[in-house]
């Protein structure tokens, strides 16, 4: 135990994971804020009503702005490198399926709750960011939400994140990365599947040692959501008003097969791998109380307030 100068125990493992909270927390208010200011400054302008801009400026507040900030805040923090190993192209492949179920999964789940909680509060629980994928241009979707985004997620939430929490072990950096990129995500709707796929890409980070493979599952998977479901969705209304052409049912017929393939692969790699562990992790420190370590402390209570706060007012304000 560390004492101060007034005699009182501290923790420096709990202050540790204090200071990682509030990094987070300010990188969280900075994207707001400067999304506030760049919509104050076209609010009188014709691009207020454009989504593309909506788009470009979700882009510009949530990544390009505030990186540096959590970059520097993050780089003042004592960090690990990690072992590096390449992935042989079948088990990307797997890591693929496997996260492709994992987002099926949580969006099952994150749809059965919101329905219940839209159906006890006679209301519909938006989805903003699926919102803005549907009103937006597609190529917009593929520049910005499928390549931008998934590339300064994975370095903020799994590189800068675990190379500093990895020395508590990998149990320890695969929770805390999945909750705080879940919360990141502000909403219901995408909360639980953000939470299964951000553990799972911390647990292939950590394998690896490259975030070049979370990075490009991360992309993968936003392509599928946000181009390619576009996409397929207007080749099913085709075939539903009766107007499909041989493109449109090879694209339906192409993505569910696609589908079928990854779930159930997922589903077998998910089984294999449900015991898996990280043998090139070493824990250096270990924690009497590890959560209690991790959560408990004045900076990760008010990142977690804080987001909780935001998917409320999104939930049941907006």
């Amino acid at each position: 135990m560390t004492y101060n100068e007034n005699g009182e125990i501290v923790d420096l493992n709990r202050k540790f994971f204090s200071k990682i909270g509030f990094n987070y927390l300010i990188y969280l208010i900075c994207t707001l804020v400067f999304a506030v200011i760049l919509m104050i400054l076209i609010s009188n302008t014709e691009l207020a009503n454009n989504p593309n801009i909506h788009v470009i400026i979700t882009a510009i507040s949530n990544y390009i702005l505030p990186f540096p900030i959590i970059f520097f805040l993050m780089n003042k923090l004592d960090s690990r490198t990690l072992e590096k190993e390449s992935l042989s192209i079948q088990r990307f492949i797997m890591y693929f399926c496997i996260s492709f179920t994992l987002m099926i999964i949580g969006n099952i789940i994150g749809l059965a709750i919101t329905s219940l909680i839209g159906n006890a509060t006679q209301s519909d629980i938006s989805n903003p960011i699926q919102t803005l994928i549907n009103s937006s241009d597609i190529m917009m979707n593929l520049i910005i939400i499928s390549i931008i985004g998934p590339i300064f997620e994975e370095i903020i939430f799994r590189k800068l994140l675990i190379d500093r929490t990895v020395k508590y072990g990998a149990r320890i950096s695969i929770i805390l990365s999945a909750t705080l990129f879940a919360l990141m995500h502000g909403n219901l709707n995408q909360f639980f599947y953000a939470f299964l796929l951000g553990g799972f890409f911390a647990y292939v980070y950590m394998e690896t040692g490259k975030v070049t493979y979370t990075i490009l599952l991360h992309i993968m998977l936003n392509l599928i959501g946000s181009v390619l479901s576009l996409i397929v969705a207007e080749s099913a209304d085709a075939i539903i008003q009766g107007l499909a052409t041989p493109f449109n049912i090879s694209i339906v017929a192409l993505y569910m097969m696609i589908i079928f393939l990854a779930l159930i692969f997922g589903l077998l790699g998910l089984s294999n791998y449900k015991k898996a562990k990280l043998t090139n992790i070493k824990t250096e420190v270990e924690l009497a109380n590890p959560m209690k370590t991790v959560f408990l402390n004045y900076g990760m209570i008010c990142y977690i307030g804080f987001t909780i706060l935001i998917i409320l007012y999104i939930t049941f304000g907006a």
